[in-house]
């Protein structure tokens, strides 16, 4: 006869066993992440790989005729130079995306402070105003915005070009969401030091929104580098052209209408990007009142 299982031993076995269980199920939930990770990466670099091997497929090669390129070159990196000015177009882009940049650093951090300190009659209104503005989208002020430019004389223009862009009230609301997560109590010790207004927007409020700013910069850049449809309406000058523009003539091109052409176009518009993303994206993981508390 076999001996009788103790209460504390049953019990024990069954710990035991929802233990195992849990960690299976824990394994199971991980693999799954994981999975559904590289499904979505797999997504998404999925088109930026498939241009870059058909940027680098030699002029014999069918563009569909496997994955990998059987004669890797890039070749045709200089044919896109040669077909088109391209370091001209990038210069006039990199001009408006660096003025982007600078104008909405500049007045978002100003307007998200001014939103964000109490004390003024009014601020609510002006914010519900500004958030209305979300909802119209970008084409349905477009020719009013064109008529104005136009009225201004900076038709075919890269300030033009600019100038819709100079500020984003996106922007202005990331950075108002940043301010307000500013711990008071820097403020009030800034305020006993006897720091003014400015003093405390340039030494604690701006440090402290390091990673808002890198947001801001990066969205601007961004926005003002890959935008097409209001350049097309604005510049008719092929000299003023943003790249953007400067990838639709290449594509349309007849004489030049080659894929391999069109891909590596591609690639070198999308460069410069990924370039800024990886130079400012440690900054979008730094705390909230890091750069204040350093000063």
């Amino acid at each position: 006869m076999s001996a009788p299982t103790s209460p504390g031993t049953a019990t024990g076995a069954r710990a035991t066993r929802r233990a195992g269980s849990g960690r299976r199920r824990r394994r199971i939930g991980l693999a799954g992440r994981y999975a559904t990770l590289l499904l979505v990466l797999a997504v998404m670099l999925g088109p930026i790989v498939w241009q870059f091997l058909t940027s680098i497929r030699g002029r014999t090669e069918n563009v569909y005729d496997g994955v990998l390129p059987s004669q890797p070159t890039l070749n045709n990196y200089v044919r896109v130079a040669e077909s088109f000015p391209l370091l001209q177009y990038a210069g006039n882009t990199l001009t408006v995306a660096a003025l982007a940049i600078a104008s909405n650093t500049v007045f978002a951090a100003m307007g998200g402070y001014a939103l964000s300190r109490a004390g003024w009659r009014g601020r609510k209104t002006v914010f519900t105003v500004l958030v209305a503005t979300l909802m119209f989208p970008f084409e349905s002020v477009m020719i009013s915005m064109f008529l104005t430019v136009r009225e201004m004389g900076l038709v075919d223009t890269l300030i033009g070009v600019w100038l819709p862009g100079a500020v984003s009230v996106l922007n202005v609301m990331v950075m108002r969401a940043a301010f307000l997560a500013v711990p008071k109590e820097l403020e009030e010790a800034a305020v006993l030091d006897g720091a003014g207004e400015w003093t405390r927007f340039t030494r604690v409020f701006v440090p402290s929104a390091k990673g808002a700013l890198a947001v801001v910069c990066i969205t601007s850049f961004m926005g003002a580098w890959d935008d097409f449809l209001w350049p097309l309406l604005v510049l008719t000058d092929s000299d003023n052209y943003t790249l953007q523009l400067g990838l639709k003539t290449l594509a349309g091109a007849t004489t030049v209408n080659d894929q391999r052409l069109v891909a590596a176009g591609a690639m070198a518009a999308l460069l410069p990007t990924m370039l800024v993303f990886f130079a400012l994206q440690r900054f979008f993981f730094k705390g909230v009142g890091e750069g204040a508390v350093k000063t």
